[in-house]
């Protein structure tokens, strides 16, 4: 008996033409000079722009003892931004703001290393000046450019400062950071920045740090006046 061979027939559709999404060449112009746009404004607009120092109202509780612009301790170079404190202690125990904001000033001609700070709080509490508020301090390493810097003297090896010294800083940093609009978290050491032990007293009780912080929010809005 033979069995008839069945071939299923297949059945030809039609192809289905597909279909090509193409950009106005007008959108692809406007797109690109929108691009070009904020390319060239982002370059053009500093990230946040820094006060004039002539603009800024300087509590009388600061005494202004400006360094001579050069290379080692002022170089004039634009602050890019202020985007927080950095807190330091000099170091040298005993020493006073006034020998500290000297040696500053001796390095334009010893050229001993690089090194300055915005304020120098001294054993006494008395706040000194030694950059302007619009310049870049030798101080806070890869925070320079976005940072002011506090160098706090005091009278042992722990690092620990008096008790005006203590308030003094207290005071400055409220005050600068109701000047500049910064936060809790804008108020840093330098050892958050490098690791450095400094300032000392601070890196080796974190409590104290802590209760430094809670001393600045807690203080009169803008450091109050004398």
């Amino acid at each position: 008996m033979e069995v008839e061979e069945y071939q299923i027939p297949i059945r030809r559709g039609r192809r289905q033409r597909r279909r090509h999404w193409r950009i106005p060449p007008l959108a692809l112009i406007v797109a690109a000079v929108v691009v070009c746009a904020l390319i060239v404004w982002r370059l053009l607009s500093p990230p946040s722009p820094v006060p004039p120092m002539e603009e800024v109202d300087l509590p009388d509780w600061v005494t202004v003892k400006l360094l001579p612009v050069n290379e080692w301790s002022r170089p004039g170079t634009p602050l890019e931004a202020v985007n927080g404190v950095v807190v330091h202690y000099v170091g040298n125990p005993g020493t006073t703001a006034e020998q500290n904001n000297s040696y500053f000033r001796g390095l334009a001609e010893s050229h001993d290393t690089y090194a300055s700070s915005q304020f120098l709080i001294g054993l006494e509490g008395e706040v000194l000046l030694n950059v302007p508020l619009d310049e870049v301090a030798y101080c806070s390493n890869n925070r320079n450019d976005d940072t002011l810097s506090i160098e706090c003297c005091h009278p042992g090896e722990d690092g620990s400062f008096t008790g005006a010294t203590y308030d003094a800083l207290v005071k400055l940093v409220r005050w600068l950071a109701d000047t500049y609009d910064l936060k809790r978290e804008d108020i840093i050491r330098h050892y958050d920045v490098t690791g450095k032990e400094c300032p000392k007293y601070f890196v080796d009780h974190e409590d104290a740090w802590e209760t430094f912080l809670d001393d600045v929010e807690q203080a009169p809005a803008s450091g109050g006046a004398e």
